[in-house]
């Protein structure tokens, strides 16, 4: 798991004190649509404390309390880059991949994304999905959904497009840490979700997924989760199950060349993928039995980090830069040699880097009770030869880390750059 991460979403600042629930006009049933009630919570109101916790609760419909920017928080799906790729963490996330169906070719596939589009982009806006709703979201805002699509290896094999094919998107190698389950690996369609709401989150997956109909059929499908944004008191690196601060080392949009590390350029190649980017999904278990036996001061030699602050065994804070030269009283490393930390360094990896956008999962525990839990790591790069490969390679080659996690699915996808206003996804290519 490289040492990167990007920024958790900011929230307003807590209030100082109640908030008293607004009173309006009771709504007439006729004024009511999908989405008129953005703006409230409905028709029970609550009132928060200073906390955001419940201190109170009223049954009269004429008292309603807005809706916090948690619900209120819209990504728009049109515009240069897909969605769901800069925003930052979100508190549910639903990754799914497709594989056409026999038959289905590339006009199949066009009509498809077309269909994908128009649902994201009202989804996206907190509206409706444009045919048999399922309701699971009524009420809600749009929580910052964002919906991300993306194109397999196999994909163009199925739809008669093998010369527009990236060179990028040719197949991840073997690495010794793998032991994926090809069942839940790749795919010829790639679909992410993220909001910040889970019944959003789900809305939105049944909606694309019944938006597959008869051209594409289910592959595999995973769930995660991160923390909900505003349950620190200032934001936060995220932390992962291990409970380590997971990726300090985020390229950010900032930085001169954030564009370049994460996103085709408008003159690459093929012309399809300007502005896109490529996602490199991992399932990654995490031994947490194992993990947790360690002492705290083993688990920092194991990344290389303070597990409090995520500040570096070197000293400083967390954004403090890591002292790879120095060393205790006993002339040892003070950031160990195979420190998780130190190897996924870009200054120690020819400059490569990536931006991760990671979920944390948990699917349960098997018959002796160890947790089937980790991270669906998911990471953002212009080219993944120059990205996630050497990283990972040298990962491979002597990363403590690697005894406590393994790397149980594994898939790449093209994520063409975003539609305009009128167009869908994937139009340069389906109709170039």
């Amino acid at each position: 798991m490289p040492d990167q991460s990007i920024p958790e979403a900011r929230t307003p600042a807590p209030q100082t004190g109640p908030v008293e629930p607004a009173v309006e006009p009771a709504p007439t049933a006729a004024g009511l649509t999908r989405r008129k009630l953005l703006g409230t919570a409905g028709t029970t109101g609550l009132v928060l404390g200073a906390a955001g916790g419940a201190v109170g609760y009223t049954a009269q419909p004429s008292q309603a309390a807005p809706l916090t920017s948690l619900g209120t928080a819209q990504v728009m799906f049109h515009g240069k880059h897909q969605s769901g790729i800069t925003q930052g963490l979100q508190a549910r996330g639903h990754l799914v991949a497709f594989d056409l169906a026999p038959g289905a070719g590339r006009k199949e596939a066009a009509a498809l994304l077309r269909r994908w589009s128009r649902t994201a982009t009202r989804l996206m806006a907190g509206e409706a999905a444009p045919h048999e709703d399922t309701d699971v979201a009524r009420d809600a805002g749009p929580s910052a959904l964002t919906i991300t699509f993306g194109f397999g290896h196999g994909f163009f094999g199925r739809t008669g497009l093998e010369k527009q094919r990236p060179v990028a998107l040719d197949p991840l190698p073997d690495f010794s840490s793998d032991h994926l389950d090809r069942k839940r690996s790749d795919g010829d369609l790639w679909v992410q979700i993220g909001a910040n709401d889970a019944l959003v989150a789900f809305h939105a997956l049944r909606a694309i997924q019944k938006d597959a109909g008869s051209a594409a059929r289910l592959r595999w499908q995973m769930n995660g989760f991160n923390r909900s944004p505003g349950a620190t008191s200032h934001p936060m690196t995220a932390r992962n199950l291990m409970g380590q601060m997971d990726g300090t080392r985020n390229p950010k949009p900032s930085e001169p060349d954030f564009g370049r590390r994460v996103f085709v350029p408008e003159s690459g190649t093929p012309a399809w993928m300007a502005n896109g980017s490529y996602a490199v999904v991992r399932r990654i278990r995490m031994l947490l039995d194992d993990w947790e036996q360690l002492p705290v001061a083993a688990q920092e030699s194991v990344i290389g980090r303070r597990k409090s602050d995520g500040a570096a065994l070197s000293g400083g804070t967390e954004t403090t830069e890591m002292d790879l030269e120095k060393t205790d009283a006993q002339g040892n490393l003070v950031v160990p040699i195979n420190a998780h930390a130190r190897i996924t360094r870009p200054d120690q990896n020819g400059g490569a880097a990536m931006l991760r956008r990671p979920f944390s999962y948990h699917d349960g525990f098997d018959a002796d009770g160890v947790p089937d839990a980790g991270l669906l790591f998911v990471c953002w790069q212009a080219d993944p030869l120059r990205g996630f490969v050497p990283v990972q390679r040298k990962l491979d080659r002597g990363d403590a880390l690697s005894q406590f996690i393994r790397h149980e699915a594994s898939g790449l996808f093209a994520v063409p750059g975003g539609a305009a206003e009128g167009e869908y996804v994937g139009q340069r290519l389906l109709e170039g």
